[in-house]
């Protein structure tokens, strides 16, 4: 029995997810799989991803995993990871491409003349490296972690989510965006936990023990 499946469409960081999951879950079989017929098998699915949106797309339907994304999302706990959370949503700029549909809402990108500090700093795009993450909503995800907990970034896009109702975190770069969502069995988020120390060992192993029945 496959515990985890880490999906492979060759844009994510797959090793480093893989073996911040083992440490978390020394006893579970991790799997790093392209194979859809694996990914339905398993009980819990992450999605990570890195790159250009649309070539995250176009190599997700290349393997022929649309499908099985989809059912996964649907039924098991699932956990998407950067580019990972931004295909879970209808829409992105980058590329004009099409997402998965899974939240409604687009993916934008970090407008120009506002990135400006409060102190009048230019702020560079990509957003990159470390920022903390305000929890919109209790979630078993969350649990034992600090509001404004630091996690790891590297993004030039962010998720507009077309409901806040949907919203599991927000950080601020220079004006708040959403860093993290949640519906169902779906929790997803911006940063990087592999990458992102205590914090982030902390959400990975949450997932891990995760009960969507509960």
């Amino acid at each position: 029995m496959i515990d985890i499946a880490v999906i492979d469409y060759g844009m994510g960081n797959l090793r480093s997810v893989s073996k911040a999951l083992e440490h978390v879950a020394p006893d579970a079989q991790v799997l790093v799989t392209s194979d859809p017929h694996a990914v339905m098998q398993a009980q819990r699915v992450v999605f990570p991803g890195q790159g250009a949106m649309p070539d995250c797309m176009r190599e997700m339907e290349a393997r022929g995993l649309h499908q099985a994304i989809m059912e996964a999302a649907q039924t098991k706990p699932f956990l998407g990871i950067c580019i990972g959370m931004q295909m879970l949503f209808d829409h992105s700029e980058e590329g004009n491409v099409a997402g998965l549909g899974l939240f409604p809402g687009n993916v934008l990108r970090f407008p120009h003349e506002a990135m400006v500090s409060a102190s009048g700093e230019k702020l560079k795009v990509p957003h990159m490296g470390w920022n903390e993450v305000y929890q919109a909503e209790p979630h078993p995800l969350w649990a034992g972690i600090a509001d404004g907990a630091r996690f790891y970034f590297v993004h030039s896009y962010y998720c507009q989510p077309a409901t806040p109702d949907y919203i599991a975190g927000t950080t601020n770069y220079p004006f708040p965006f959403t860093s993290a969502v949640a519906r169902d069995n779906i929790f997803a988020v911006q940063f990087h936990p592999e990458k992102s120390a205590a914090a982030g060992l902390a959400l990975l192993g949450n997932f891990v023990r995760w009960d969507i029945g509960a």
